[in-house]
């Protein structure tokens, strides 16, 4: 495929993104809808740990959350199989969405469908798009969502604490751990003592 596809691909994501009816503010003041700024985000942490990544990465990363608000957890039972129900669901809309766009810019059924099986969380640990996926998120949330979502859920213990970041941090991959402590990425500084103490050994 060429990079007209590519670029029409990336023009349908953002304008998709763009209907968010959710807004929030990067770190320089510019307004965003919310699944836009995450998009980009995204983006913009694979150019940086991968950015030797091939289309299907890249569209993979770019897709992630693609109209989320789409289907709100609100939606779903508000305990723990509600949770895994909505996860799950969502990871198929993601997938769906995501091919349909692409579709649309021209990609062949088998490029779509290695997007969607990324997108989908699909072999995670098997399949290198999906873990490349995981790393890049991971690594987003650690730079730009882990504070907030911790000033969000005062109640929780270090120890509640310790377990969502040894969670998050077993996702990963290894090249990814290493990426997240090599000082390329900014660590949310009143966090950095608790992961520590989460990744120590």
């Amino acid at each position: 495929m060429s990079q007209k596809n590519y670029l029409k691909a990336i023009e349908l994501f953002d304008t998709a993104n763009s209907e968010d009816p959710n807004f929030e503010t990067d770190a320089g003041g510019k307004q965003w809808p919310k699944e836009l700024l995450y998009s980009h985000r995204m983006g913009e942490m694979q150019e940086r740990y991968l950015p030797d990544a091939d289309d299907a990465v890249k569209l993979a990363v770019r897709a992630q959350h693609i109209q989320r608000w789409k289907s709100p957890r609100s939606d779903y039972p508000m305990d723990r199989i509600g949770y895994l129900k909505w996860r799950t669901d969502l990871y198929k809309f993601h997938a769906e969405t995501a091919g349909k766009l692409l579709s649309e810019a021209g990609y062949d059924e088998a490029f779509i469908e290695r997007v969607k099986q990324a997108v989908g969380k699909k072999s995670i640990k098997s399949n290198p798009d999906t873990q490349m996926l995981e790393d890049v998120v991971d690594l987003v949330f650690i730079e730009h969502y882990m504070l907030d979502f911790a000033t969000r859920h005062p109640e929780y213990s270090e120890e509640k604490w310790l377990d969502i970041i040894r969670k998050t941090w077993h996702k990963m991959s290894e090249q990814g751990q290493q990426y997240a402590l090599s000082g390329k990425i900014a660590l949310p500084e009143p966090l950095i003592p608790l992961i520590q103490k989460a990744v120590a050994g």
